[in-house]
């Protein structure tokens, strides 16, 4: 014959799961995937909202071309003169692996703009929304 839990047995368990619940340490925090796609992802959206959607002048001329989809393992946008979208890239931004490892290069990395571009690429793929 099995012994019967009481009706005050049973409070008390219950009591004490909801103290060891309440005890235990959240799950960490995470940051954001750092994998190559994810991590371009991030860039790409940043570079759309911030350098063309808010009419950045010094992006006017050029238009996004992203190639997210890349069966390289190296996830990609370019920057193109906005009237000959088929031309040479300006700008080459590309991340491989997990943790992602980013390279830009181009015409666009020997500009003035150079610093700035670096800054904000930098700053999208660690997670980080803001313009400048």
């Amino acid at each position: 014959m099995r012994p019967r839990l009481s009706v005050a047995n049973a409070a008390l368990l219950t009591g004490l799961a909801t103290i060891v619940a309440a005890c235990q340490s959240p799950a960490p925090a995470t940051g954001p995937n750092r994998a190559a796609l994810p991590t371009m992802e991030r860039v790409a959206l940043g570079a759309n909202a911030c350098w063309f959607k808010s009419g950045d002048p010094a992006f006017a001329a050029y238009k996004l071309a992203p190639e997210l989809n890349s069966f390289s393992g190296r996830p990609r946008i370019l920057l193109v003169h906005k009237g000959s979208p088929e031309s040479r890239p300006l700008l080459v931004v590309q991340a491989e692996g997990s943790p992602a490892h980013l390279q830009a290069f181009g015409p666009m990395m020997s500009e003035p703009v150079a610093g700035r571009i670096a800054a904000d690429v930098n700053r999208w793929s660690g997670g980080n929304r803001a313009c400048n």
